[in-house]
C-alpha cells in the first residue's frame, strides 16, 4: 500500500459542509437543513474489544429518509469523542488493527454509510481518562493504513470508495503525538477541532474558535496557527476541514477590563449556552452585550456594564463564520464542519456556512 487511494470521495471536488448529529437528533434533521450539507458526521460508536461498537445507537433508521431527501449526502459513523478509549490497545497490535477494520466495514454494511470518522482524543495523551501509550504516535498511522486497506479492498470489489477521516486536535499536541505526513495518506480529509482551543483549562479569557489570532493572546492558537501547523506537518490544505462551534465557552467573575476580553477569571471557561439560547437569551440581550473583535474575526459577549466583575462568552455567529468561509475558499482548504447540529435551532450558523461558501468574496452579512 503505497497511500494514493484507491478511488475518490464522490464530494472531494466540493468544498465540503460537514455536521455532526448526534444519533438521538437524526429524527430532527429537517430536510431544508438536510441539503445544506455534503456529509453527516453521526456521533458517536464506541471501540470495545478492539472493535466499533454501535448496539448502544439510536435511529439509525432514519439513514433511509436522510438519504431519500438528499440522495447526494455522504453520511459516515464517528467513533470515539471525547474520554472515548479503545483506541491506543486496538491500534497496538496487528490482529486488533484488523478487527478494526472489519468492525468498521461491518459497521458500513450495517447502517448504509459511506465511511468511518475516528475521532480518537488523543493518540499519546490519557487526559481524557484513555489508554495512551508512547507507540500510538506509530500506530495511529498503522491503525489507518489497515482501516484503509480494507476499505480499498471491499470498494475494489463494490466499485465504490469508502470514506476515512479524522477528527484532530487544533494544538501542536496532536502534530507531536502523530505522523501526519504518513497519516494522511490514508484518509479522505482532517477535520480540525478549531473549537475549544480555549476553556475549561484556563482562567484566563479568551476566544474558544477565532479565526486569527488577535493582539495580546498570550495562547496564540487560532484556526489560522492550526492550519499552517498541519500544513506544515504534512497535510495538503485540499484535505483540511476547518470546525465552526455552534456552542459557546463561558467564564464568571471576570473584571471589567476591555469589555471581559483577555483577563483573569474567578472560574476556568466551562461550556457555555448553546447558539439557540445565546441567540434567545444573550446576544444584545439581558445585559449581555456583543463585541466583534476584528483582529481574530471573533465576537463574544460580557455584562460588565458599570460592575466590576462580569460574564464572558466566546462563541462563533454568522459574522465570524462568514470570515471562516471565506478563508477556507482563499486558502484551498476543504471545508468546514460543525459541532453540533443539535446546538442551534434557528438554523441561522448552517445557512452562514451555506452561504458564506457559495459566496467566497461577498460582504461580511449583518448580525442582526
Amino acid at each position: 500500500m503505497t497511500g494514493s487511494l484507491s478511488a475518490q470521495d464522490p464530494n472531494s471536488n466540493v468544498v465540503r459542509t460537514v455536521g455532526y448529529v448526534g444519533h438521538n437528533d437524526l429524527p430532527d434533521l429537517d430536510t431544508e437543513d438536510l441539503l445544506k450539507l455534503t456529509h453527516i458526521n453521526i456521533a458517536f460508536g464506541h471501540v470495545g474489544n478492539d472493535a466499533i461498537v454501535t448496539d448502544h445507537l439510536n435511529n439509525m433508521t432514519e439513514i433511509a429518509r436522510l438519504r431519500k431527501e438528499h440522495p447526494s449526502i455522504l453520511i459516515l459513523l464517528s467513533v470515539g469523542g471525547w474520554s472515548a478509549g479503545g483506541f491506543s490497545e486496538a491500534a497496538s497490535t496487528e490482529a486488533g488493527r484488523r478487527r478494526m477494520a472489519e468492525s468498521s466495514l461491518a459497521a458500513i454494511d450495517a447502517y448504509d454509510l459511506d465511511g468511518i470518522d475516528l475521532d480518537w482524543e488523543y493518540p499519546c495523551y490519557g487526559e481524557a481518562g484513555i489508554g495512551a501509550d508512547p507507540a500510538d504516535r506509530e500506530n495511529f498511522t498503522h491503525l489507518l493504513r489497515s482501516i484503509r486497506e480494507a476499505f480499498d479492498a471491499r470498494g475494489a470489489v463494490d466499485d465504490r470508495h469508502y470514506l476515512l477521516t479524522i477528527a484532530a486536535g487544533a494544538d501542536q499536541y496532536y502534530i507531536d503525538g502523530t505522523h501526519m505526513d504518513e497519516a494522511q495518506q490514508y484518509l479522505d480529509y482532517v477535520q480540525l477541532m478549531t473549537y475549544d482551543m480555549r476553556g475549561g483549562f484556563q482562567v484566563l479569557t479568551g476566544h474558544h474558535t477565532n479565526l486569527h489570532t488577535p493582539t495580546g493572546d498570550l495562547f496564540r492558537i487560532s484556526v489560522e496557527a492550526s492550519v499552517n501547523l498541519f500544513v506544515h506537518a504534512g497535510v495538503p490544505r485540499s484535505k483540511i476541514v476547518i470546525g465552526a462551534a455552534f456552542y459557546s465557552r463561558m467564564w464568571k467573575g471576570v473584571p471589567n477590563v476591555n469589555n471581559g476580553l483577555h483577563q483573569m477569571a474567578a472560574t476556568s471557561g466551562g461550556y457555555g449556552p448553546e447558539f439557540t439560547e445565546l441567540h434567545d437569551d444573550y446576544i444584545d440581550r439581558n445585559g449581555f452585550r456583543r463585541y466583534w473583535d476584528d483582529e481574530a474575526k471573533a465576537p463574544y459577549l460580557y455584562d460588565g456594564g458599570t460592575q466590576d466583575a462580569g460574564t464572558f462568552i466566546t462563541y462563533d455567529d454568522k459574522e465570524s463564520i462568514h470570515w471562516k468561509c471565506r478563508y477556507v475558499i482563499q486558502e484551498g482548504l476543504g471545508g468546514v464542519m460543525f459541532w453540533e447540529y443539535r446546538c442551534d435551532r434557528t438554523g441561522l450558523l448552517l445557512e452562514a456556512i451555506r452561504a458564506g461558501l457559495a459566496s467566497g468574496e461577498k460582504a461580511a452579512p449583518s448580525v442582526s
